[in-house]
């Protein structure tokens, strides 16, 4: 069972005395939970899956969930759909750290929420688009073309550089 205002917080204590081979999963399916302090997300789902080894804990996840990002041509926000999976070792001790450097804690009591921060924020697009065909911002006045047309028509004529296409002819 987990504890209401830390969701992502787990008791694995039983699992480290546990037979080498023993797995053990949990479940998550909120409608709405934060990844640390400047992190909320929405239809977050996911299994989390802890599996008893010689030198520590395998950690094997699969998640699920929606974050707002703003698109990049038009600016407005959208809700972005993000899934990913990672295996991560809690190790023993430090002899037998892997490069993820995480520890089993000694009170046995794991907090999930900065790890599945990491990895949710490593599969946002690095350039977010609402959609693959967003007109984006209009370069004369700023309008959104996805909502109006104001009119305006940008082309090559009216590029800055217009003038240094003759040099070339």
């Amino acid at each position: 069972m987990t504890n209401p205002r830390f969701p992502l917080r787990l008791n694995v204590g039983f699992l480290i005395s546990a037979a080498v081979g023993f797995t053990r999963d949990f479940t998550f399916d909120y409608d709405k939970i934060r990844l640390g302090d400047d992190l909320t997300v929405s239809d977050f789902s996911g299994v989390a899956t802890f599996s008893r080894t010689q030198q520590g804990l395998l950690l094997q996840g699969t998640f699920t969930l929606k974050m707002i990002l703003e698109c990049v041509r038009c600016l407005d926000e959208y809700m972005q759909v993000v899934t990913f999976s990672f295996t991560d070792l809690y190790a023993f001790d430090k002899r037998s750290l892997s490069e993820s450097n995480l520890l089993v804690p000694e009170d046995g009591q794991i907090d999930l929420a900065p790890l599945l921060r990491e990895y949710a924020l490593l599969e946002v697009p690095i350039q977010p688009l609402c959609s693959p065909d967003c007109k984006g911002l209009c370069q004369v006045c700023g309008e959104n073309l996805n909502h109006v047309d104001c009119g305006h028509r940008w082309g090559e004529d009216a590029s800055p550089f217009a003038d240094l296409k003759g040099l070339f002819d």
